[in-house]
C-alpha cells in the first residue's frame, strides 16, 4: 500500500481566456459544481471491486462515493457522464489510504499524446539523436500520437524496465486533460467547455525504439509505461496556470508551467477534434518540458530501483519505481480484473438498487418495452 503526497488543491477561479494556456473550464466555473475535489479510483477492501472515492489529502483517508440512488460509483466515466454532481453523495466510513489499493483514474482507452510541445524540450530532443521527425525547434503543427491503454498503471505500481526491449527507458512528466463532453470540430474558443478536469501522466518512453521505428507508438506503449493519477480533479478546482515538476530519486529534473506550452490546451482540443470525435473520459497528455533523461549531460536513463515522482499543481504527486529486471508482468491479470467501464448514467436508477439487473458484474437500470422473450 502507498501514500500520496499532500499537495494542496487550489480554490476555484474565474472563467478563462480560452485562447491562452489557461486551464480553467468555463463549463465548471461554479465552485458548487464539484463538492468532491479529489476523485480517486481504488479497490474497495470490502468487495474487492473498483470504487470511486474522494481522497482527503490532509487526513489521508478515502471517502466512498455513490449516486443518490444508492448505486456505488465504480469508475470515473460514470462521474464524468453524470455531469450534475448533486447526484453524487458520500456514503459509509472513510478508509485510510494506506489500507486500499490505488487504481488508475481511467482505463480501457488509448491515451492521446502530444510531442515536442515545450520549446526547450523540442530543442533537447532535436539534439539528442533520437528525433526521427522534422527536427525543428518549434513545430508548425502539434505532433500527435497515442499510447496503448495496456501501458496504464496506477500510483505506486512498478514500471517494468523491459531489459530485452530497451536500454533507454526515460520519463516524461505531463499534465493530462480529461475530456468531459463528446464533440467533433470543436472551436478553439469553445474548447475548455469540453474539459472535465486533469490528472498526472508519466509518458514513459523507450528512446531507441522511438528513433528506430520512425514514429512514437512502439516506444511509448510498452506495458506499465503510462503511470497515471493518483487523483483526478475537476478543472474548476484548479489554478489557471499549472506547474509540472519531475524528480528522479529526489533530484529535480523537470520544472515548467502550462504558460510554456507551444500549443495551448484549447488549440490541441481543436486540432484533435477536426477529423475525429473526442469522447467523455478521453485523456489528452499535453507534452513534457525539458529535463528528460536524454537531455542530461551525459544522458541518464532509468534503472531498476529508481523512483520517478511527478507533481502538478493541485493534483498531488504520482510516484513509481522501476522494477527489478526479473519482475513479473501483471498486465494481463490487471486488465482482466477490471471489468469494462460502461459510461452509464445512473441518475435514473431507483433507490436501494430496486429495478436493477446485473450485467457483467454491474447493476444497470433497464426498462422492458413490449413483451420481450428474454429480458436482460
Amino acid at each position: 500500500m502507498t501514500t500520496i503526497a499532500n499537495t494542496p488543491v487550489a480554490f476555484p477561479h474565474a472563467a478563462a481566456n480560452t485562447t491562452s494556456n489557461d486551464t480553467t473550464c468555463t463549463q465548471c466555473a461554479d465552485p458548487n459544481d464539484h463538492p468532491f475535489t479529489n476523485y480517486i479510483s481504488y479497490l474497495d477492501p470490502e468487495t474487492d471491486e473498483p470504487r470511486i472515492g474522494h481522497y482527503d489529502l490532509e487526513n489521508e483517508v478515502v471517502q466512498p462515493l455513490s449516486f443518490a440512488s444508492g448505486t456505488r460509483i465504480s469508475n470515473l466515466y460514470q462521474v464524468i457522464e453524470a455531469q450534475g454532481v448533486s447526484h453524487i453523495v458520500s456514503v459509509g466510513d472513510a478508509v485510510p489510504i494506506s489500507g486500499v489499493k490505488i487504481l488508475p483514474p481511467l482505463t480501457g482507452r488509448d491515451v492521446l499524446c502530444v510531442g515536442k510541445n515545450y520549446a526547450e524540450h523540442a530543442k533537447e530532443f532535436n539534439s539528442s539523436g533520437f528525433d526521427s521527425s522534422d527536427k525543428v525547434d518549434q513545430p508548425s503543427h502539434p505532433v500527435i500520437f497515442t499510447k496503448r491503454f495496456t501501458s496504464i498503471i496506477a500510483h505506486g505500481e512498478e514500471i517494468l524496465p523491459h531489459g530485452g526491449f530497451t536500454q533507454t527507458a526515460d520519463y516524461e512528466g505531463e499534465i493530462g486533460v480529461i475530456i468531459g463532453r463528446a464533440g467533433t470540430r470543436i472551436e478553439e474558443k469553445d474548447a475548455m467547455e469540453y474539459v472535465w478536469g486533469y490528472t498526472i501522466v508519466n509518458d514513459m518512453t523507450a528512446r531507441e525504439r522511438q528513433r528506430d521505428h520512425k514514429q512514437f507508438y512502439i516506444g511509448k506503449s510498452p506495458d506499465t509505461f503510462c503511470p497515471m493519477g493518483p487523483i483526478a480533479v475537476p478543472a474548476s478546482k484548479l489554478e489557471k496556470v499549472l506547474r509540472v515538476q519531475t524528480r528522479v530519486n529526489g533530484e529535480l529534473r523537470q520544472d515548467a508551467t502550462t504558460d510554456d506550452l507551444i500549443f495551448s490546451i484549447p488549440y490541441l482540443i481543436k486540432t484533435m477534434s477536426e477529423g475525429q470525435t473526442l469522447m467523455p473520459g478521453d485523456i489528452l497528455a499535453t507534452g513534457t518540458p525539458a529535463g528528460v533523461g536524454f537531455g542530461q549531460k551525459p544522458p541518464v536513463y532509468l534503472q531498476p530501483g529508481d523512483e520517478v515522482a511527478i507533481t502538478v499543481t493541485g493534483l498531488s504527486t504520482i510516484k513509481n519505481h522501476i522494477a527489478a529486471p526479473n519482475a513479473q508482468n501483471h498486465t494481463l491479470s490487471r486488465h482482466l480484473s477490471l471489468s469494462p467501464a460502461f459510461p452509464l448514467n445512473n441518475t435514473a436508477k431507483t433507490s436501494n438498487l430496486k429495478g436493477l439487473t446485473t450485467i457483467n458484474h454491474k447493476p444497470l437500470y433497464y426498462k422492458s418495452l413490449g413483451n420481450p422473450v428474454n429480458p436482460p
